[in-house]
């Protein structure tokens, strides 16, 4: 595999940013491979897969990017079907995943050190702990809005359920289904209780709070990792470097959500783009 210097690679960001701000075609350059980038839709796990896309293009590679649901892509990375799982979280939410698949896939980053699940509710909801939402069933109309099933999140909520005893539907959607749920409580200041985790963009744009969790169901803080397929780090180091390098802390990752929050496809690139341009030194220090 054709090498590449730090110095390379900066010029090749540097230039595409260049480029893309005069409004010219980038300059091609030779494909050093195809990447296969596997991600859930989930909007930290959105941003950062775009995030990466853009930037290994400008280090000359090919990226192919495929969205699906935890389960399938931890199988995929396990056969290596798929290069790189961007986001999974440890040691706790994908506790079952990683103990069924941990010894055929390696984890390549962890990018965000501070991560952490629960219940959330509006901070105008008047009560602070899993343990009281059984009193004020009515007012939730007896129901948790979820995500996709198979996210770790909704089995540590289904045990919530059971060991906090509460007559609760957890109702399986999606992020955006969820999300507009939510939207669409506050706007009517209606109670709402809902699966949350950080980092996410709805706590900076929305008064929330994370519900008590006095029996432990959600875990402490956890770590948001990258895990590549067995053999990938020898085969693409350079690839592989620039996971390990990468890292944000929650100002940054949530800069980086909100100025991809809504935006149609056509514009993922120049949102991506722009947040590069703001953020052009910490981009720039990690790549190999």
């Amino acid at each position: 595999m054709k090498k590449m210097t730090k110095w390379g690679a900066l010029a090749l960001v540097s230039g595409a940013l260049l480029w893309s701000g005069c409004g010219q075609p980038q300059p091609t350059q030779p494909s050093l491979g195809t990447i296969r980038l596997a991600y859930v839709n989930w909007a930290e796990g959105v941003a950062v897969t775009h995030l990466v896309g853009v930037i290994l293009e400008d280090m000359g590679y090919d990226v192919e990017k495929t969205m699906a649901d935890v389960a399938p892509i931890y199988t995929s990375v396990a056969e290596g079907n798929q290069d790189i799982m961007i986001e999974t979280w440890l040691p706790h939410t994908h506790a079952a995943y990683y103990e069924q698949y941990g010894d055929r896939v390696e984890l390549i980053s962890t990018w965000y050190d501070d991560a952490r699940i629960g219940l959330v509710v509006p901070e105008y909801v008047t009560i602070d702990s899993i343990a009281d939402l059984q009193e004020h069933r009515d007012r939730f109309n007896g129901r948790i809005t979820g995500i996709d099933s198979g996210a770790g999140i909704m089995g540590a909520s289904e045990s919530a359920i059971e060991d906090y005893e509460l007559d609760f539907e957890l109702l399986a959607s999606s992020e955006p289904a969820m999300t507009a749920a939510l939207q669409s409580a506050i706007d009517n200041g209606d109670w709402i209780v809902v699966t949350g985790w950080s980092p996410h963009w709805k706590f900076a744009r929305y008064d929330l709070k994370y519900l008590e969790d006095p029996l432990g169901n959600f875990g402490e803080t956890e770590l948001v990792q990258s895990a590549a397929r067995l053999g990938f780090s020898a085969e693409y180091p350079e690839v592989a470097a620039l996971f390990e390098n990468m890292e944000f802390n929650s100002e940054e990752i949530g800069s980086l959500m909100d100025i991809m929050d809504g935006v149609p496809d056509a514009g993922v690139e120049r949102a991506v783009r722009e947040w590069i341009s703001e953020n052009e030194e910490l981009v720039q220090s990690w790549i190999p």
